[in-house]
């Protein structure tokens, strides 16, 4: 197991591939272009864990997840981000409004991603 000081657990099971869940907090920001994108950086040294894992990488370097916040579940992928040197998690709107928050919230989250 992995302990991150803002990651509440880290956790692996095989079946076929290793599925790795991490849980972790993180605010809400409004993303300052067009549009009313809305994203949460992960920490930093989760972001470094996810990139020594041997994932299939997507365009633009993004990494497929589903993610878990509340009674919300969804995929999407986490995007690289070179200014906070992580990777950022979208929030879309139905997920915003059926948890009830904004920006400058701070979430609990889940991703699990498969290594395969």
């Amino acid at each position: 197991m992995v302990r991150h000081p803002r990651v509440k657990s880290v956790s692996a099971a095989t079946v076929g591939g290793v599925d790795v869940t991490f849980s972790f907090s993180g605010e809400l920001f409004e993303w300052e272009g067009q549009g009313a994108w809305f994203f949460v950086t992960l920490p930093r040294d989760l972001a470094e864990d996810i990139r020594d894992l041997e994932l299939p990488r997507r365009g633009f370097g993004s990494v497929k997840v589903k993610v878990r916040t509340g009674g919300s579940e969804w995929q999407t992928s986490l995007f690289p981000d070179r200014k906070s040197g992580s990777y950022l998690l979208p929030v879309k709107k139905a997920i915003r409004r059926a948890e009830g928050i904004d920006e400058g919230d701070l979430v609990d989250f889940e991703i699990d991603l498969t290594v395969a």
